[in-house]
């Protein structure tokens, strides 16, 4: 199987403008392709997940990746897909969050020399003279063609900003850019990017006679049409210290059924052929699934010994070795402000430890009698406990079948 057949079996591919070329070039290894990422965050998610996949697939068959870090189009913010404006960033935060992006990336492509290369379009976009630009960039560009683009159409109801108008002009201009100074002739990117995606290859043919290519890749969608890579604390995120491994296993071991084997499709490297032959499990099975797909993942992010554990914590858990267990399991700390005349509440305890959004939520979670610490079921929705509780290992307190948290205090100072 040609890796070209490889992505479209794993259903990864959505819109592509030369089908014939993009699957001769990729299958040949002679693609120099990006992928942008804008640096809104010190930290990848699992929104990211699918294009790192990608890159690393495409590098593993000779194809050259580059990692474009949207150091500049990061000070505009991309309309696609949102009806807000997004929060202006400092140069400072940029870069910070740029450097945190490479080291997260590294644990997929290989940079170096006729490797990966990462690029930030800073370098070419803060330093723009405006009058030649639009003189020389923007003449290529209808706007009547523009407005309509599904990215604009959203944000024209709550209004568009002209600020944010530039940002195809911007992301055709950085394909143009890359064309000329590494030789890309190919850019991939979500589904939603598709029209910032066809302005850089015809500005490339308009100013270069040249022929470049764009792919889409499928949008990670649950069987209910949302997103994936969400929960009721937000993104989950690739940095451990902002999801640890722990939560992210639970995140994909968690999935739906429905969703279980097109995940391992599109993200794992597992051979397309053993996946196909899941198609037929049913029932705990699906579990088994669950399990080898949340291990998968969380060996790419977090490395094997990290997967393991997390395995292990897992399993221990949902097979009731909860009180005193001493395996890894999301912990929240208490401080002395947390406590009220000597004690803080299990309303309190759930909402601290997140297990709850509100103390209203908190109090319908131990009414219903979903909320248990140290394995003992808490009926009584007043029941408060002391800083002693928590010493040492602290308690585990549970809300529902799967969410748990080790609950101890915090140090000192």
């Amino acid at each position: 199987m040609t890796v070209f057949e490889e992505l479209k079996a794993r259903g990864l591919l959505a819109q592509l403008t030369d089908e014939e070329e993009i699957k001769e070039l990729i299958n040949a290894g002679k693609a120099t392709f990006y992928i942008g990422f804008d640096p809104t965050a010190d930290s990848l998610h699992v929104g990211h997940f699918m294009a790192l996949c990608l890159m690393k697939r495409l590098q593993m068959a000779g194809n050259k990746p580059i990692a474009l870090i949207g150091g500049g189009t990061g000070m505009i913010g991309d309309p696609s897909g949102r009806s807000d404006l997004r929060t202006m960033m400092t140069k400072e935060t940029i870069q910070h969050n740029c450097e945190c992006f490479k080291k997260q990336m590294s644990r997929f492509i290989e940079f170096g020399e006729d490797k990966a290369l990462m690029v930030n379009n800073a370098d070419w976009l803060l330093d723009l003279n405006y009058i030649e630009f639009i003189r020389d960039i923007g003449v290529h560009f209808s706007v009547n063609r523009m407005l309509t683009a599904e990215c604009y159409k959203q944000r024209m109801e709550k209004g568009l900003s002209f600020l944010e108008f530039n940002y195809m002009i911007m992301q055709s201009y950085d394909f143009l850019k890359l064309y000329e100074n590494y030789g890309c002739n190919m850019q991939f990117g979500g589904d939603d990017q598709w029209s910032n995606m066809l302005g850089g290859t015809e500005l490339i043919r308009r100013r270069l006679g040249k022929d470049a290519y764009a792919m889409t890749i499928t949008l990670l969608l649950n069987s209910e049409g949302k997103k994936m890579g969400k929960t009721q604390k937000g993104a989950v995120w690739l940095d451990p210290n902002k999801t640890s491994p722990f939560e992210f296993y639970q995140y994909w071991r968690n999935v739906a059924d429905a969703d279980v084997l097109k995940c391992m499709r599109m993200l794992t490297f597992l051979p397309i052929e053993q996946i196909d032959e899941m198609d037929k499990w049913e029932g705990s099975q699906l579990n088994q699934a669950k399990e080898i797909l949340a291990f998968e993942l969380t060996k790419l992010v977090h490395g094997e010994e990290e997967a393991q554990t997390a395995r292990e914590s897992a399993r221990r858990l949902f097979g009731g070795a909860v009180a005193g267990a001493d395996f890894e399991m999301p912990t929240c700390e208490l401080e002395e402000s947390d406590f009220q005349n000597g004690t803080i509440d299990i309303l309190g305890i759930l909402v601290k430890a997140g297990l709850t959004a509100s103390r209203s939520e908190a109090r319908r979670a131990v009414e219903q009698g979903g909320v248990t610490v140290e394995g003992e079921k808490v009926a009584d929705i007043k029941a408060a406990y002391s800083p002693e509780k928590f010493e040492g290992e602290g308690i585990v307190v549970r809300r529902g079948k799967k969410n748990y948290k080790r609950v101890k205090m915090g140090k000192a100072g």
